[in-house]
């Protein structure tokens, strides 16, 4: 068992925690999870370093990773000691050498209520993949219970989707992106309470959620300019810290699925790459025109969807030593997990997302668009770095600069007018 919290949740797995309320079938429920995870090359992954070669060898023939069950109710779990065991299922790393890069466990909690944690490694899968593994295991569920076969796509290998750029192709389009960013900091002016000697990536999150008229009232002006709900957060928040610090350029991260190509819209893997936006304002530009920077920005960034962040940053800046994060410490997404899920008849589900926070970046902004239309914004965040007050502050500035883009959108950023 592992004693530190810092060795039990590295970023590169990716932790699922489903929570089904309802009668649920926990065999079945299993058997679905290995059908899934036995089916794709990606979730059979091996790694393994050939120091004769200088290279890593890629290997997806093994056996899948399993699934068990787990009867929490029967075995007399206490509450602290069954979220032990989800910390443990969720974080516990994998041998990439040896080991099948997925594996999962059902959980019988209570009568009503089943758990089902599956982690990935990041090597072989992304969040996109994420929405197909669970979609899938539902459908093979509900097929096990109707005893027909599931209707499922071929699986894909992920090897013969992608074609890397190489030699003078790679040279000229890393020579593109580097004119794009070339002359933005590679710093964001952040109100951080402090700066530790050896950040930790244990972190929380907070966020707001805008009432329906704001909301819609937002989202309404970033239509007329071709913005989506993404590049209307990168707005903000560019807004925002230009308002608040004199801060005129900016270099945003955020997460691009990577599945322009049909092809791979259906395979499960690693097809994500990490995409930098630039937006770059004065103290005369309108709310308006930070919507049009912020699209304009994010165009251009996905042109360069296929070019290696680390190649970029590597010629933005050769004598680096940090390599994470790469040019900028703020990362936007777009949350995009469904807020209820249907196993079966009478079995909904949710994703649990009450879990430790885990971050590379110094600050996460993510949005999504409930019912009403609801607009939420929030901040994932470093503990060692932030007081929970001062982000607090920060998403107070946030509505206000929401507020400012609905009411006066014509006005320039840096005037923002009392709610």
């Amino acid at each position: 068992m592992l004693d530190s919290d810092e060795e039990l949740r590295p970023t590169y797995l990716i932790p699922t925690v489903l929570e089904f309320t309802g009668p649920v079938h926990h065999e079945l429920l299993a058997a679905a999870a290995r059908r899934a995870l036995a089916r794709h090359p990606a979730l059979r992954s091996r790694f393994r370093f050939d120091p004769a070669a200088g290279r890593v060898r890629y290997r997806t023939d093994g056996p899948p990773g399993d699934v068990g069950v787990i009867d929490a109710e029967a075995d007399g779990w206490s509450e602290r000691e069954l979220e032990r065991l989800v910390e443990l299922l969720s974080w516990t790393p994998f041998d990439l050498a040896t080991e099948a890069q997925a594996r999962g466990e059902v959980v019988k909690v209570d009568a009503k209520t089943t758990l089902l944690v599956l982690t990935m490694h990041h090597i072989s899968f992304d969040g996109w993949s994420r929405h197909l593994l669970v979609d899938e295991i539902i459908e093979t569920y509900r097929a096990l219970l109707d005893r027909r076969d599931p209707d499922l796509p071929e699986p894909a290998h992920p090897g013969e989707l992608v074609r890397p750029l190489t030699g003078d192709e790679l040279a000229a389009r890393v020579a593109g992106a580097v004119a794009r960013l070339r002359g933005a900091p590679t710093t964001v002016e952040l109100p951080r309470d402090r700066t530790p000697e050896h950040p930790s990536e244990i972190g929380a999150s907070r966020g707001v959620v805008l009432d329906p008229e704001l909301s819609a009232a937002v989202l309404d002006i970033a239509a007329q300019e071709g913005c989506t709900p993404f590049m209307t957060a990168a707005a903000l928040l560019a807004g925002t810290f230009s308002r608040t610090t004199g801060q005129r350029d900016f270099l945003f991260a955020f997460g691009w699925p990577g599945r322009d190509d049909p092809a791979t819209a259906d395979a499960i893997g690693m097809f994500m790459s990490t995409l930098v936006l630039r937006i770059t304002v004065d103290a005369t530009t309108s709310w308006r025109d930070v919507l049009g920077e912020a699209r304009i920005g994010a165009m251009e960034a996905f042109l360069d969807s296929d070019v290696p962040l680390d190649a970029i940053a590597t010629a933005l800046n050769p004598g680096r030593r940090v390599i994470w994060p790469p040019l900028t410490p703020v990362l936007v997404n777009v949350d995009d997990l469904p807020a209820e899920l249907e196993l079966a008849p009478g079995v909904r589900g949710r994703y649990r997302l009450d879990g430790q926070v885990r971050t590379k970046y110094d600050l996460g902004l993510f949005v999504r668009v409930d019912e009403g239309p609801r607009l939420a914004l929030a901040f994932d965040y470093p503990l060692d770095r932030f007081d929970h007050e001062t982000i607090e502050r920060l998403l107070d500035d946030l509505r206000h600069s929401a507020h400012a883009l609905a009411h006066s959108a014509e006005e320039p950023h840096v005037r923002t007018p009392d709610l």
